[in-house]
């Protein structure tokens, strides 16, 4: 199976890196040169716990001149979605599916305009990842689950090949019926972590050794679940706390969420497709969502501090 992984950070090289370990033909497809250049000379150096292994994975920064996939995993900050997927049209084959594995909600609708309804699949992945520099990555894979599925729910035939293809290399992964509850679940367990990471400045060990955070955390879970039950939607995850839980469970104390390595890259983090989607779902359906309004609240403030940094230290 031809793999391309639009979008090779962290999360991205983590699955694509496994894959390609595998024996799987994957490409990483990432606009940043320094990156791509080091997976080329050095191959991707992927740590995992104590043990650090040399994977050779193909790279590329576009997509011109790239024979067509058979499978696109896209993996991009969310808000680069549209702009990506327009220009991996020169992979879009007859026979290419394009999934997004990517964190929050909607991606699926921008990816459907543009390589229509039908390429589309959906999943959501337990995996980790945290970015140390061009070519290297502490993987979180072990025993992290992908859920992936047909938008309309059926058990196809291509999901089925996918899941065969991303089991064999050790990637444990189940097909779906109910895709969108499964991405209502993932949505809970970046609600539950991510912003506050975010905010706190915190990698998961100091995280979770605050009380306090955990009430929050709780809190932001519940009022996203209450929003979901009342647009019918069926999800797995019973109890607020489970989130919390669940957000941790087999990552090391020094892992950071992707809001957190975001902020700390001087860059724009997915709060509008995460704790922001709450609270504009909620708004549709009468639910108030007074906990995720702050914690969005809170990260757009310190995104603004950072876009005004350099003005400051040049005025000085």
């Amino acid at each position: 199976m031809k793999i391309y992984v639009l979008g090779a950070g962290a999360l991205g090289c983590a699955i694509g890196g496994t894959l390609a370990r595998a024996g799987s033909d994957v490409t990483l497809i990432d606009r940043f040169q320094a990156h791509v250049d080091a997976v080329h000379r050095d191959g991707l150096l992927m740590r995992d716990g104590d043990s650090e292994i040399r994977v050779r994975v193909k790279a590329a920064t576009g997509c011109a001149g790239l024979a067509p996939a058979d499978l696109v995993i896209v993996l991009v900050k969310s808000f680069h979605t549209a702009q990506a997927i327009a220009s991996a049209m020169p992979i879009v084959g007859a026979q290419t599916s394009v999934m997004s594995l990517q964190n929050g909600m909607g991606h699926e609708d921008i990816l459907a305009q543009a390589v229509g309804r039908a390429r589309v699949l959906a999943g959501k992945t337990y995996v980790g990842g945290v970015f140390l520099g061009p070519g290297r990555i502490i993987a979180g894979t072990r025993g992290k689950l992908t859920i992936i599925g047909e938008l309309d729910g059926a058990l196809s035939d291509r999901v089925r090949a996918i899941a065969a293809e991303f089991e064999r290399a050790g990637l444990r992964t189940d097909v779906s019926d109910n895709i969108v509850g499964t991405m209502w679940d993932k949505l809970l367990i970046n609600v539950a972590t991510g912003a506050l990471s975010g905010i706190t400045r915190l990698p998961y060990g100091g995280l979770y050794a605050v009380p306090e955070a955990e009430a929050c955390a709780v809190a932001a879970v519940a009022e996203a679940m209450a929003v979901a039950r009342a647009n019918d939607v069926k999800l797995s995850i019973a109890q607020p706390r489970d989130a919390w839980v669940m957000a941790a469970d087999g990552l090391p104390p020094d892992f950071k969420a992707s809001m957190l390595q975001s902020l700390e890259k001087g860059a724009a983090t997915e709060v509008d497709f995460i704790n922001g989607a709450v609270v504009r779902a909620g708004a549709r359906c009468g639910v108030p969502t007074p906990v995720n309004q702050a914690l969005v609240a809170c990260i757009k403030g310190i995104e603004h501090g950072l876009t005004q940094q350099p003005a400051a230290a040049g005025s000085q």
